[in-house]
């Protein structure tokens, strides 16, 4: 741990290096609690560059915490749509309607009210309450956690439950009180930008000096990493209406759907949001999903369904792999499903939906369509 002068020092140049160097954020140029939360989640397991078009996309259609809180669901994931992780949505909503319940729409200021919040734990609330009210929390996120692991050499697992309460600790102590929110920034740029999990550019560190992970010669090595969760293979088949104009239909998510009709199985692989068919399969896809369509289709109402098979999509979601197996099924007339949506295929994000089925479309439209098929009977 530092202390006197060193610490002193250590501050110093750690928030004159922020100051020149740091990145220009959109959500840096604003001192609104409602932008920096949202930023905030936006960022949890995403790249800032894939966030950033996504964060000037959301506020232009909710502008603050009322807008947000008022809004229809669908619309709140639809704009959401595409950054993932759509539980973050979900909560960023259910947190905005309790902030105007309980705080007259206005961001709380205390901690506790802050942690009370669906969606927020401590070092959100630290940040949020740092760099919007600058009071004095500390932040530890991974970037930061791995900085404080380096300049202390610490060599052990920093998301076990008890080193992390050491390095929040650590992170404690080192908190520029006079400035928090610069600070915690300062901290996670440096994560972000310099002290990277690979190939640490040490020689550019306002914090050179200090880092003992440096002296030992251990720096790229620290942290320890984490034994990653066995990979597990998913093999799914879809089916993809569509009628001579190019419309399709999507199935809502499970918690609007009124009956088992087509039921997928599998809405969580596809964020619970509106999807095509889909099912599990472990043999023939095309000879498994036909299957599971006839049970819910009376021969007369399209006749015989064709498949044509689509290129395979590919989609990672944490540790799962999954593959799937896309067909058209070229129709004169889509199905009526109970709760199900009649789209364009081409502009299916109308409704929010995932990025593996935003794949999935993608395929089906570049297999033969309803008047290629027509041609060749």
């Amino acid at each position: 741990m530092l202390k006197g002068r060193q610490l002193l020092t250590f501050r110093k140049q750690l928030l004159g290096w922020f100051l020149q160097f740091r990145r220009d954020l959109p959500w840096r140029r604003t001192g609104d609690p409602y932008r920096i939360w949202l930023s905030e989640i936006m960022l949890q397991q995403t790249r800032v560059a894939a966030v950033i078009p996504y964060y000037e996309r959301f506020l232009s259609r909710f502008p603050n915490i009322e807008a947000l809180a008022t809004a229809p669901e669908d619309d709140v994931l639809r704009y959401w749509s595409g950054l993932g992780y759509y539980s973050r949505a979900r909560n960023l909503q259910k947190a905005a309607q309790q902030i105007v319940a309980e705080h007259a729409g206005k961001f709380p200021t205390e901690l506790r009210n802050v942690l009370a919040l669906p969606g927020i734990g401590n070092y959100t609330a630290a940040a949020i309450l740092s760099i919007g009210f600058n009071k004095k929390y500390a932040v530890l996120d991974g970037n930061v956690a791995r900085v404080l692991a380096r300049l202390g050499a610490v060599r052990d697992d920093v998301r076990e439950s008890r080193r992390w309460r050491k390095l929040q600790e650590s992170a404690d102590t080192y908190l520029d009180k006079d400035s928090p929110g610069d600070w915690n920034q300062a901290l996670m740029e440096l994560g972000a930008t310099l002290c990277t999990p690979k190939s640490p550019q040490c020689l550019l560190c306002p914090a050179m000096q200090f880092c003992e992970g440096r002296k030992l010669g251990i720096a790229e090595s620290l942290p320890e990493t984490r034994k990653k969760r066995p990979t597990v293979q998913i093999r799914l088949a879809a089916a993809v209406f569509a009628d001579e104009n190019g419309w399709t239909f999507l199935l809502p998510p499970p918690n609007r759907r009124g009956n088992a009709t087509l039921a997928s199985g599998v809405p969580q692989l596809a964020s619970n949001l509106w999807h095509f068919p889909t099912i599990p399969v472990d043999g023939n896809p095309a000879a498994e999903l036909h299957s599971h369509l006839r049970k819910h289709f009376a021969r007369s109402q399209n006749g015989d369904l064709h498949f044509h098979a689509a290129a395979k999509v590919r989609h990672a979601v944490t540790y799962r792999v999954v593959t799937i197996d896309p067909f058209r099924i070229n129709v004169k007339n889509l199905p009526r499903i109970k709760g199900a949506k009649r789209v364009p295929l081409r502009e299916i994000t109308v409704l929010p939906v995932s990025n593996l089925t935003r794949k999935v479309a993608r395929a089906a439209l570049d297999a033969p369509p309803w008047f290629a098929q027509k041609r060749q009977e």
